[in-house]
């Protein structure tokens, strides 16, 4: 029988650096944001119900092609780089979710330029992750010949970044994903999932047949990844778990300071790391303007370290 007593003292050490941080000026700060936002949300979350065409699909990728009616913001992306502000970007929200958590995010992407946002609507309750995979490659693959752009972008939140990895890592996505951005997604698996009794939750825990495969080898991926993780977020356990630690992947971790897990695709540093990357990225995935990936909106406070192995580029949220 298994001693259980190695896994009882980490978590109990995750629990006590988790206590720390909600304790902490900016823990308190992040803890009232989250509570208001999830407020928020939660008023806005009728009018993502059912949002867009059939088959669960909300668009809004008008092209922009003129620049007569466009803040000079947006004017400056399309003029300094027409690829990036065209490429579209596709949004997958997480559990129990739809399109209205990206209501900020998508906000902020179109005033930064970038002409086509989408995002998709589906029901984790009634499909496991392997079949919502399979809808986002059929998204991609009808973006793709809608727009003539051959790649896209991808912004997946919580599970919505778990749905995303598993179509590029083991769907052949990498073809088309040029930049998977994640927000509070377990990619190592998370022991909140253990309160729930099944369904595609179960495929959350660590160690499932899901994150197994997510594990195994992926030599020649193509797709660049950057993971945004938080010492706040309650939802993954423990919390490094949201950051990407593989052999194969091409991984940028960012540590994030007191902002919860509702939070992350409205925080201020998250929209402007995404939008600041997604403008500057050539062909092969690199920034074609230095210094461009590292965020700028900084604030003292501590975090605990993710896996060494993956890239990590520490970032706290500003107040």
């Amino acid at each position: 029988m298994r001693d259980p007593r190695p896994t009882l003292a980490a978590a109990g050490r995750s629990t006590r650096r988790g206590l720390r941080t909600v304790i902490s000026p900016a823990g308190l700060r992040g803890a009232g944001t989250e509570i208001a936002w999830i407020t928020a949300h939660l008023a806005l979350y009728p009018l993502g119900i059912g949002a867009g065409k059939a088959g669960g699909l909300a668009r809004e990728d008008q092209g922009r092609f003129t620049l007569g009616d466009l803040p000079p913001l947006q004017r400056g992306l399309l003029m300094g780089d027409v690829v990036a502000a065209g490429t579209p970007i596709l949004l997958v929200h997480g559990l129990v979710d739809n399109r209205s958590i990206f209501t900020l995010l998508r906000r902020a992407l179109r005033r930064r330029g970038f002409g086509r946002v989408i995002t998709l609507n589906y029901s984790p309750l009634t499909q496991d992750i392997r079949s919502v995979s399979a809808r986002l490659a059929a998204l991609v693959e009808k973006t793709c010949e809608e727009t003539g752009y051959e790649r896209v972008h991808v912004v997946g939140h919580s599970l919505g970044g778990v749905v995303a990895r598993y179509y590029v890592q083991r769907m052949g996505g990498d073809a088309r994903v040029h930049t998977l951005c994640t927000l509070g997604t377990p990619h190592a698996g998370t022991h909140a999932a253990k309160l729930w009794p099944g369904g595609v939750v179960r495929q959350l825990r660590p160690g499932s047949e899901l994150m197994q495969e997510l594990a195994a080898p992926a030599p020649g991926c193509r797709t660049r990844f950057v993971a945004f993780w938080s010492d706040l977020d309650q939802l993954i356990v423990p919390q490094h778990a949201a950051a990407i630690d593989h052999p194969d992947l091409q991984a940028r971790n960012i540590a994030l300071h007191g902002v919860g897990h509702m939070s992350l695709p409205i925080s201020g540093s998250v929209v402007h790391e995404i939008a600041t990357l997604l403008a500057h990225l050539d062909e092969d995935g690199r920034t074609q303007t230095a210094g461009v990936t590292t965020l700028t909106l900084t604030e003292a406070g501590p975090v605990p370290a993710p896996p060494e192995r993956a890239h990590q580029t520490p970032a706290v949220a500003p107040a």
